[in-house]
């Protein structure tokens, strides 16, 4: 594994989903080869958490909502103060998973090609080659990506969601699996560059990293007392649970995870009451549904299910939804947030039985 640092509405009655809902057959993946990899979603969950917690004390749902993240396909943007372990998580991550890893500490003055990589003219060969950018990595961390202008930005757009970049006009497909996770600080503001909506958008999950509870802070110093320095992963021991080339496997389980009629019409009833919202500018899109939808089966399927209920679609609507969801600006004075408007929704939406 290598590591680069760069940078100083109203419900809609009249829809009616089809029955039955039962996914397409899945194409057929051969199961990992490794002995001692997971076979199950479930028997995955728990080893990387065990993985996980060698590192990182507490941050329960932070780790579920990664796994969550890795098996649907998907990025994820963490938001919470500095100092709670949210760099750590993700340089763990990439040790459990073994894949490639780099991490970009975003400033004002890097430059799209710092990220993308550029191509080099070679006068032995008169060709140009092209060194490759750290946004090539399995697990790239975009540290404090909101503290680079909107120019840099937007060279993770193509990335994020074609899984490709084009330099020079060249495509590029990025490796599989690719996973992009971005931090930034809620408080700071002042020199930062808030992401736009269709950045946003691209953002599978934001995950609010909250404090440690008194209990998790003790363990914490106890673990530094005892020698463990977060510089130092080699410290905790940490063991790779699977392979990359593994993954098709636990995510073709994700898709013969089924969903009913009527959980799969709540989904929908969920985001089209965030189009009418009072206190709302914008509502979610299709693909949030989408994305709802492909989460909730992830949950499920760690949980050690092979359906998803009304509760699975209850606790991923806040990280699927907080982030993009547009909170009018005399609302927000009143005390309104993403957070408070979800659990709203969630109250006045009918729960199927």
């Amino acid at each position: 594994m290598s590591e680069y640092d760069f940078g100083s509405g109203n419900p809609a009655s009249s829809v009616s989903p089809p029955a039955p809902l039962t996914p397409s057959a899945p194409i057929a993946v051969p199961e990992p080869a490794a002995e001692g990899v997971p076979r199950t979603a479930r028997d995955l969950a728990q080893r990387i958490t065990a993985e996980m917690h060698k590192t990182v004390v507490g941050q329960d749902e932070l780790v579920e909502m990664l796994v969550v993240a890795v098996l649907a396909g998907g990025h994820v943007l963490l938001e919470g103060v500095p100092g709670t372990a949210k760099t750590l998580s993700v340089r763990t991550l990439a040790r459990i998973f073994d894949v490639s890893f780099a991490r970009i500490q975003f400033t004002p003055d890097l430059m799209p090609s710092d990220i993308l990589g550029v191509s080099i003219y070679d006068p032995r060969t008169q060709q140009f080659n092209l060194k490759k950018g750290p946004i090539f990595a399995g697990l790239l961390l975009a540290d404090e990506v909101n503290r680079t202008p909107p120019k840099t930005q937007s060279a993770l757009l193509e990335a994020m969601e074609e899984r490709r970049v084009t330099i020079d006009g060249i495509s590029h497909d990025l490796p599989e699996p690719f996973l992009v996770c971005a931090t930034q600080n809620p408080i700071e503001y002042e020199g930062t560059y808030p992401l736009p909506e269709a950045q946003l958008d691209r953002f599978m999950l934001k995950v609010n990293v909250a404090y440690p509870s008194m209990e998790e802070e003790q363990n914490i110093l106890l673990r530094v007392q005892g020698g463990f320095r977060a510089q130092n992963l080699d410290t905790a021991d940490i063991h790779p649970a699977l392979q990359g080339s593994d993954m098709p496997y636990f995510r073709n389980e994700i898709e013969r995870v089924r969903v009913e009629a009527p959980v799969l019409r709540y989904i929908v009833e969920v985001i089209r009451a965030t189009r009418d919202h009072r206190h709302l500018t914008l509502g979610a899109s299709p693909r949030a549904a989408i994305t709802l939808l492909m989460t909730s089966k992830a949950l499920a399927a760690i949980r050690g299910r092979d359906f998803i209920t009304p509760d699975d679609v209850k606790t991923m609507a806040r990280p699927v939804l907080r982030h993009r969801l547009a909170v009018r600006p005399e609302s927000e004075i009143e005390g309104y947030t993403g957070d408070r408007i979800v659990e709203s929704i969630l109250q006045s939406v009918e729960v199927p039985r």
